[in-house]
């Protein structure tokens, strides 16, 4: 079964296909939101109110929609209203970052480029994040933000340059 077939039967009534689409997408919703936010506690309830919103909204998903590409729009919404609500959390960019902890040797490149992209201006970061750590394509971040492709594809080419510089400068 198709993720859209999944979705549709959700849309139908049948909740019970909704357990399918968060067996498999309970990880990559988990992993944006953990390389979005600071805090440790966070990802997981956002995570849940991610599911939630695809039960309540369900009716919105129609037939011809790809439900990857829906599902990451309704996790960046969960995303921006929880920041809004915690605009103080995310005010600067010292209060981003993780305190610093003992990492080893063969973690300390993650680390400095999570440090790195949490740098990056959000328009950057997000798209940096979609399409390199989601996997999703550009036609998909495109439906996601609402913006063209090209948009993508400057977006991505002028984050990657920022985050090359940010990254080589902290070393």
């Amino acid at each position: 079964m198709t993720d859209e077939q999944a979705m549709m039967a959700v849309a139908g009534g049948d909740l019970d296909k909704a357990a399918v689409l968060y067996e498999r997408y309970k990880r990559p919703v988990l992993g944006y939101f953990h390389r979005n936010l600071v805090s440790r506690d966070g990802p997981e309830d956002l995570m849940q109110q991610v599911f939630y919103r695809i039960i309540h909204y369900r009716k919105s998903f129609t037939e011809g929609y790809v439900f990857k590409p829906w599902l990451f729009r309704i996790a960046r919404n969960v995303l921006q209203d929880f920041i809004q609500k915690n605009r103080n959390i995310f005010s600067g960019l010292d209060e981003r970052m993780d305190i610093e902890e003992e990492k080893p040797y063969d973690q300390e490149q993650e680390y400095q480029l999570k440090r790195a992209l949490d740098q990056l201006p959000q328009e950057y970061r997000e798209v940096i994040l979609l399409s390199r750590y989601e996997e999703l394509k550009y036609d998909e971040i495109a439906e996601i933000l609402q913006i063209s492709v090209s948009l993508v594809k400057v977006r991505v080419h002028r984050g990657l340059k920022i985050l090359r510089e940010i990254y080589f400068q902290m070393e």
